[in-house]
């Protein structure tokens, strides 16, 4: 019996999700992005410097990729292909992520001393960087894309002189 079969599943997820499947991904979303949120939290948290910061984001990233099979990437990026070209709650949802994900990175780097106009692009790089070396992770099985990132992020970070 699947959830679509019994009339008890589709009631319970009726009432806790009155919207449909759609209120379903964006609630999934939503939690993925804090717990992506919280590892990005930690590990900006753990090194003084943000180049630093930013590699041990990395090297968390490749490390739990890895020990999940290669399974456990972001949910967020992959609801964010499927909904391009939309103008949907899910696909909203996905851009409050990545926001809140650069937002983070952003004080991290003002914090650091980087001028507020650098700290705001290079939070685009960091978290697009990432993001996209976490698929390419994924996709290859292998955590030498994210460290890779890493590596050369910092060296971006650490070009500025701060």
């Amino acid at each position: 019996m699947t959830v679509t079969d019994c009339w008890f599943c589709r009631s319970c997820r009726s009432c806790f999700f009155p919207g449909g499947k759609e209120t379903v991904a964006v609630a999934a979303i939503r939690h993925s992005g804090a717990e992506f949120a919280e590892l990005l939290r930690r590990a900006l948290a753990a090194e003084d410097h943000p180049a630093d910061a930013v590699t041990a984001c990395a090297r968390e990233l490749a490390t739990g990729l890895r020990e999940s099979g290669w399974i456990d990437g972001c949910p967020v990026t992959a609801a964010a292909l499927e909904t391009l070209g939309t103008d949907s709650e899910i696909q909203q949802a996905c851009a409050d992520a990545l926001s809140q994900w650069e937002g983070l990175v952003h004080d991290k780097l003002l914090a650091g001393g980087y001028p507020p106009e650098d700290a705001r692009e290079l939070a685009t790089t960091v978290i697009s960087a990432l993001e996209g070396a976490e698929v390419t992770a994924q996709v290859t099985r292998s955590e030498a894309p994210l460290l890779a990132t890493g590596r050369q992020l910092t060296r971006l970070l650490r070009s500025y002189g701060i």
